[in-house]
């Protein structure tokens, strides 16, 4: 059986002209006002399910929400979760 030929291909490499260096910006630490707000959050949710289900029915707002208090307890801790994305 003969044996195939081996091609060697160049390496590809970008023109330089289009390659424009982009300088990207160090990102600091959050502040701390940002973390105390994202950690308010979470346990603000959390607060507010452990309310609605120890005195939910004592409480004349949460007795109007009725099954919206699991909505918004959630929601709180979920926007909490969603800002630990954005902490450095």
């Amino acid at each position: 059986m003969p044996k195939s030929k081996v091609r060697k291909k160049a390496v590809y490499t970008a023109p330089a002209d289009r390659r424009t260096p982009v300088k990207v910006k160090a990102a600091g630490p959050s502040h701390p006002v940002y973390i105390a707000v994202m950690l308010g959050m979470m346990l603000l949710g959390l607060a507010w399910l452990v309310v609605n289900y120890i005195a939910g029915d004592k409480v004349p707002v949460m007795m109007d929400l009725g099954s919206w208090n699991f909505g918004i307890g959630f929601a709180l801790m979920i926007i909490g979760l969603l800002m630990t994305m954005r902490w450095r």
